[in-house]
């Protein structure tokens, strides 16, 4: 037996929380009044930690305790650990129950506004008991921090553009489409022989520019000889978007998944001889992170899904 298996049988879950808790709220007293035991205690288990480890794990900052380099390794490692604890702990509840658990999913808010309900509702006819949390955020804070934090147990969005990291996995479920909408009360809607030109002094809801969509709006417009729009809303939201399509007569560009998994009829596809941007969406998950089960079942409720709607799929 070498010192790293030594060191593993000396290690306990109590010290790596109280050491995870000092860190979290920056000191031992306040992670000792927090967690309602004595501060002797805390200091005793993160002693214990550095001595296991020949290594000094806290620095006192004027801050209050800081990790050092070699705490942060640590504590990389305590959270996959207590994350995997509770991913099992999950597992044998769901094996127990079927019908109950809790799945914390992340997505863009036009996929909480089209394809996310359409799986939801299809997970809840079969298990009417199970809790979704659901956080909408950008693709790329939904990877970079909610996922790889493990806050989310997935992130379902669009992949294009999105850094590569060998932490995740990426399996697209559809190509979607981000496509011309409006409201069916829109003055256009029903003209035929609609061009891009002919809206361009119409008013527009546009995401922010410096966003991966937002960009590939503008180019669109720059590609076909036009200057984007400039009597537009520039907004994530989805209910305003709606809301100014609906009401005010605006156009904008949004998923076609969007559309046509709606609830109810507020949008439609406008056709205006564009072929769309291409928004390849699929799921995002930790590659060393265990699935529980009801992460699998939703998983395959979603590339049922997709593959229903006629959207090409790849694995």
């Amino acid at each position: 037996m070498d010192i790293d298996d030594r060191a593993l049988h000396r290690i306990k879950l109590s010290d790596l929380r109280l050491f995870d808790a000092a860190v979290q709220w920056g000191g031992m007293a306040k992670a000792a009044a927090h967690l309602h035991i004595s501060q002797p205690a805390v200091s005793k288990a993160i002693a214990a930690l550095e001595q296991t480890l020949g290594v000094r794990l806290l620095e006192r900052q004027a801050q209050g305790v800081q990790p050092t380099p070699y705490g942060r390794a640590l504590l990389t490692g305590a959270v996959a650990v207590f994350d995997e604890l509770k991913q099992s702990a999950k597992r044998i509840k769901f094996l127990t129950d079927p019908s109950a658990g809790e799945l914390r999913i992340g997505c863009t808010e036009p996929l909480a506004a089209g394809f996310l309900p359409a799986v939801i509702g299809r997970i809840l006819r079969q298990h009417p008991r199970v809790t979704l949390h659901v956080v909408t955020a950008d693709p790329a804070r939904l990877v970079e921090r909610e996922l790889l934090e493990r806050s989310i147990d997935l992130a379902i969005c669009p992949t294009s553009g999105l850094a590569s990291d060998p932490a995740v996995h990426v399996e697209v479920l559809f190509d979607d489409r981000q496509l011309v909408v409006a409201a069916p009360q829109n003055k256009w809607f029903r003209r035929r022989n609609t061009a891009l030109a002919n809206l361009i002094d119409e008013p527009w809801v546009f995401p922010p520019v410096d966003s991966i969509i937002g960009a590939s709006i503008v180019e669109v417009f720059r590609r076909n000889g036009l200057e984007p729009p400039r009597k537009h809303v520039v907004s994530f939201s989805i209910p305003l978007c709606h809301q100014l399509l609906a009401g005010h007569g605006f156009f904008s560009m949004l998923p076609a998944s969007m559309a046509r998994l709606q609830a109810t009829p507020l949008l439609k596809i406008l056709d205006v001889g564009f072929q769309g941007i291409a928004r390849p969406t699929g799921i995002v998950t930790l590659k060393k992170r265990s699935a529980s089960p009801l992460a699998e079942l939703f998983i395959g409720a979603a590339r049922e899904l997709a593959g229903q709607n006629g959207q090409a799929r790849r694995r």
